[in-house]
């Protein structure tokens, strides 16, 4: 109530009070008295009729403010909307820019790898078979054969749901190698673990290998794939590397960034050699000929630049005939071993070479073993190291 209201409230009970005392107090019989009382009440209701219908927002609210007994007893809380007893919300902003509903608290994905390794899970099928779990399983600290290895794992906001979610790198040991993919895990309202599914995962072709993984802020889960698996006595650094980056779309994973092939990689060639024996006929002339037919395949995806092929036969027996034009060197000029350097041979294609040797007249050669050896060479003519190499060596008989 404002200063102005409480001085006109006033100002109208002093005009009561001018107006009705002096009768009250007038000497007289009791029926006097009486007769001033009731005129008293019914100008009194008269009157406060008057100020409440003048003041009756305010002064209703003076009173209720004046007295004690009627001030307002304590105020019921608000029923609220019960949820699981999990752990608040992530402030991680969404990537679609949206937030949970005020009303209702999404359960935190946040697992720490101690969780996740204390609970069974389910992982999306393995492109292996059978022989790596994928229902129920729980995954393991270290590479034990046919076990699913947790090797990394990242968290963050991946659906957009305003709470954050588990991203896990897992590999099946098969091996010294084995199957690898990117698996999103998330939290039910009862606290279980649910597989939310797989954002990327390795293949036969490429990507044969997964190094790191990494979710930024707008969900967004960046992967570190390679082209070539490390394993069998080479190195991961022989692996062309690329982060490419994965966004869920309400059912599955898609890339939405990095690139999507991979180059040429020198490493990525597979040179495999097979040869006949070579078996020497006497010729008309006293000198002794024959023949092998070599044959090289490259079982890899990659090209080799340049092939060497060797050929470690005594120095007695000489190359001879047409056979040898397909080198881009001169066999003849060549020692022992004998060398045949041979242009560009694509992934999964392969050459045959029949190639012609030749005893002199009155020159001995006996019976014996020699090997028959290509290796890949890059555009410089230097050798490259393959990813396996024991097919790249046969041993023939001459006689």
């Amino acid at each position: 109530m404002s200063e102005q209201e409480v001085l006109d409230l006033a100002e109208e009970f002093a005009r009561y009070r001018r107006s009705a005392l002096p009768e009250v107090e007038a000497p007289g019989p009791a029926a006097v008295r009486r007769t001033v009382r009731g005129r008293s009440r019914r100008r009194l209701a008269a009157t406060a009729t008057t100020a409440l219908a003048l003041f009756g927002g305010s002064a209703v609210g003076y009173a209720a403010m004046s007295g004690n007994e009627h001030r307002p007893g304590p105020v019921e809380p608000t029923p609220s909307v019960s949820v699981s007893p999990t752990p608040p919300p992530s402030s991680t902003p969404s990537p679609a820019g949206t937030s949970a509903s005020p009303t209702t608290t999404v359960p935190d994905g946040r697992f720490s790898r101690a969780q996740l390794l204390g609970v069974p899970v389910t992982v999306p099928a393995w492109r292996a078979g059978r022989g790596c779990p994928t229902s129920q399983t729980r995954l393991t600290a270290d590479a034990r054969e046919g076990a699913n290895w947790l090797l990394a794992l990242d968290h963050g906001d991946i659906d957009g749901d305003g709470a954050v979610e588990t991203v896990a790198l897992v590999q099946c040991v098969l091996g010294t190698r084995g199957p690898m993919q990117v698996v999103a895990f998330d939290r039910d309202k009862e606290g279980k673990v649910t597989t939310v599914g797989r954002v990327v995962a390795t293949t036969i072709d490429k990507p044969q290998w997964l190094f790191a993984l990494d979710v930024v802020g707008d969900g967004t889960v960046r992967v570190q794939v390679g082209d070539i698996a490390p394993g069998g006595g080479w190195p991961a650094e022989w692996s062309q590397r690329q982060w490419r980056g994965y966004r869920w779309k309400g059912d599955a994973f898609a890339q939405v960034s990095g690139p999507t092939s991979f180059g040429t990689n020198k490493h990525d060639v597979n040179l495999v050699v097979t040869s006949t024996d070579l078996t020497l006929t006497d010729a008309s002339d006293g000198s002794r000929t024959g023949t092998v037919t070599v044959r090289i395949r490259n079982g890899a995806t990659g090209p080799a630049a340049y092939v060497a092929l060797r050929l470690g036969l005594p120095a007695a027996i000489r190359p001879d005939g047409d056979g040898w034009a397909v080198c881009r060197n001169d066999p003849e000029s060549t020692g022992e071993p004998v060398t045949c350097d041979l242009n560009r041979l694509e992934g999964g294609k392969e050459r045959r070479l029949t190639l012609g040797f030749r005893v002199a007249a009155g020159a001995t050669v006996g019976t014996g073993k020699a090997e028959v050896d290509v290796r890949p060479m890059d555009a410089s003519f230097d050798f490259v190291e393959e990813v396996y190499d024991p097919d790249n060596t046969v041993v023939i008989t001459y006689r």
